[in-house]
């Protein structure tokens, strides 16, 4: 899926690949989680195994990603979602959470967050419920 962004950015939205895996590593050392690139093996074989697994492209640079699970027709739960720190502020996370969205609008959006990201949850009308929740049509 090809998109712009609020600068007018091109962006690409697809499935992950395996040659992805390094860029999504220096995203999550970046982002400050630590224990995402100590358990490095762990971490691509969670990528392999998810079936909610896109990234964010802008001219071939992986800016930003998504990954979870889902079972298609009631839940969709997002383990992850980081949008490069320059990147950020330009709709690429709502666009992305949109996405998988639109792949499953039969599910309601499940997520932990941290205590940093709630207001930009709250902004796109998710609710407050030990983590967040959002049905298709609200």
């Amino acid at each position: 899926m090809n998109l712009s962004l609020l600068n007018y950015y091109p962006i690409t939205i697809r499935q992950y690949c395996s040659s992805d895996f390094p860029s999504i590593q220096l995203l999550n050392t970046q982002e400050g989680w630590h224990s995402h690139p100590s358990r490095k093996g762990d971490v691509k074989l969670a990528w392999e195994h998810s079936n909610i697994a896109y990234v964010a492209t802008y001219h071939d640079e992986l800016i930003g990603y998504i990954r979870g699970f889902t079972d298609h027709y009631i839940s969709l739960f997002i383990s992850e979602l980081i949008i490069s720190k320059e990147y950020r502020g330009l709709g690429l996370g709502k666009e992305l959470l949109d996405y998988v969205h639109c792949l499953y609008p039969k599910t309601r959006i499940e997520m932990l967050a941290t205590s940093s990201s709630k207001t930009f949850y709250e902004q796109l009308g998710y609710r407050s419920f030990y983590g967040f929740r959002k049905n298709f049509n609200e």
